[in-house]
C-alpha cells in the first residue's frame, strides 16, 4: 500500500522514509517512499519511562494522519474489477490499515539511528517508545493484517502475503537502494489488488490495470522523495510531472471492455454453475434463456451483468458510465500533483522537493476516487474525495512524516 514521502501503508507515498505497507508515494522521505527523512522539525518532548509512550507518541510514530490514503486502495480494487463493496472489501480496508500501520512503525525501528541524527523529535530517538515497543506493533499488526486477509479467501491472502513480504523488504533492506521506488510501488499496487481479491476471488486480473496506474504514480513520487534532504534534482520532478499528466490522461479514458476477463455474467457461470444447468458462457452458441439465467446468477452474487451494469444498489460495472466524474476526478488529481513538481523542476530546492512530495501523498486519494470513478462507480469515488479536506486537518496536529 503506498508510496511518496509519507507513503505509510501499502505503497503510500505518505509513509515517507517510513513507508511500509503503506509505504506508498506519500510515505516517501514524508510520504512513505523510499528516502531519507528532511533534518530539523519541532523540539522533542522530554522522554518519558517506560516501553509504552504516550498516545501522542504512537500517533506519531504510525503516522495516523496518513491513514486517509489506504481505504481507497480497497475500493478501487473492488471498483476495477467490476463489482460492488462487501465484507470481503470491508477485511481488506482492515488489512490494509494494519500492513500500512506496520509499515509505520517498522520504518521507525529501522531508522532510528539515523533518526537521532536526523529527526532527534522522533517517538523513537525522543524516548518517548522504546524500540522493542515498535518492533512488537510492527509484528502484531502485520499478524493482524494476515488474519482479516485470510478471512476474506486464499486469493486474498496469497496477496496479502506477498505485500507483507514487500513491506518488510523494503524497510529492512530496499529503501536505501536503487529497488526502493520498485518495492514501495510494488506494495501500493498490492494493496489494490489485495481490495480486488477480497472482494472476489478472480478479481486480481480485471483490477491490474489500474493497479499499475497506482503504483506507477508511486514509484514517481518515492523517486522525487529520494532528494527532499538535498534537493537539486531537475530530473526527478520532471519524470514525475510527466507521469502525472499521462496518468491522468489515461484515467479519463474508458476501459476495456472486450478482451477483458473481468467478473462479469459469463464468469459467473463458469465459477458456479448450478447442478441442474450445463456450464455454458453466454454469447458462445448459448440461447437467450441461457444468458438469462447467467444474468440471474450474476444479480445473486452482487456481480455485474454482461452490460456492465452492476448488481443491486446501481454499482456500475468496468463498463459503466464514470466518464464525466473521472474526467473531473482525473483534473483534480493532476491539479493537486503537477503543480508543485513543476515548481520543484523549476527551482529544485530542497523545500520546494519536500512540498512537491506532500502534493504526490495528497494526490494520492484523488487518483484512487478517479480509478474507481472510471469503473463506473462516481458516487463512491466523490465520497473517497471528501476524505482530502479531513486528511488535511488530521495532518495539522499529526504530521504525515
Amino acid at each position: 500500500m503506498g508510496a511518496g514521502a509519507s507513503a505509510d501503508g501499502p505503497g503510500d507515498p505518505q509513509a515517507g522514509a517510513s513507508g511500509g505497507v503503506g509505504a506508498d508515494p506519500q510515505a516517501g522521505a514524508p510520504a512513505g517512499g523510499p528516502g531519507r527523512r528532511p533534518a530539523g522539525g519541532p523540539v522533542g518532548r522530554p522522554a518519558v519511562t517506560g516501553g509504552g509512550g504516550t498516545l501522542r507518541a504512537w500517533a506519531e510514530l504510525l503516522r495516523v494522519s496518513a491513514l486517509f490514503t489506504v481505504p481507497g486502495d480497497a475500493l478501487a480494487g473492488a471498483a476495477s474489477a467490476g463489482l460492488r463493496p462487501n465484507r470481503g472489501t470491508a477485511l481488506a480496508v482492515g488489512a490494509s490499515l494494519c500492513f500500512y500501520e506496520a509499515g509505520m512503525a517498522l520504518n521507525d525501528w529501522a531508522d532510528r539511528d539515523e533518526d537521532a541524527i536526523d529527526r532527534p523529535h522522533r517517538p523513537i530517538p525522543s524516548g518517548r517508545i522504546a524500540p522493542a515497543a515498535a518492533l512488537a506493533a510492527a509484528g502484531a499488526l502485520t499478524a493482524a493484517g494476515l488474519a482479516l486477509a485470510a478471512r476474506a479467501g486464499r486469493p486474498a491472502l496469497l496477496v496479502a502475503s506477498a505485500l507483507t513480504a514487500t513491506v518488510w523488504a523494503y524497510d529492512l533492506r530496499l529503501k536505501h537502494t536503487p529497488a526502493g521506488p520498485a518495492a514501495m510501488a510494488s506494495a501500493r499496487a498490492l494493496d489494490l489488488l489485495l481490495g480486488a481479491t477480497s472482494t472476489h476471488p478472480n478479481g486480481l486480473r480485471p483490477a491490474l490495470p489500474h493497479a499499475g496506474l497506482l503504483g506507477t504514480h508511486t514509484y514517481a513520487i518515492t523517486s522525487v522523495s529520494r532528494h527532499e534532504t538535498q534537493g537539486g534534482s531537475t530530473k526527478a520532478p520532471l519524470a514525475a510531472l510527466a507521469t502525472a499528466l499521462t496518468i491522468a490522461a489515461l484515467t479519463t479514458r474508458p476501459p476495456r471492455v472486450s478482451g477483458r476477463p473481468g467478473i462479469t455474467a459469463a464468469s459467473a457461470v463458469s465459477v458456479a454453475p448450478s447442478d441442474s444447468e450445463p456450464d455454458t458462457v453466454p454469447g458462445a452458441g448459448a440461447g437467450a434463456g441461457a444468458r438469462a439465467r447467467a444474468r440471474a446468477r450474476a444479480r445473486a452474487r452482487g456481480l455485474p451483468s454482461a452490460s456492465g451494469r452492476g448488481g443491486p444498489g446501481g454499482w456500475a460495472g468496468i463498463g459503466g458510465k464514470g466518464g464525466i466524474g473521472a474526467t473531473l476526478l482525473a483534473a483534480t488529481y493532476a491539479h493537486t500533483a503537477t503543480r508543485p513538481l513543476f515548481h520543484a523542476a523549476l527551482n529544485p530546492s530542497p523545500p520546494l522537493t519536500q512540498r512537491a512530495v506532500g502534493a504526490g501523498i495528497r494526490a494520492m486519494i484523488p487518483l484512487q476516487a478517479a480509478l474507481v470513478a472510471r469503473a463506473g462507480a462516481t458516487g463512491t469515488g466523490l465520497a473517497l474525495l471528501a476524505l482530502v479536506p479531513v486528511a488535511r486537518r488530521v495532518a495539522r496536529k499529526v504530521s504525515v512524516t
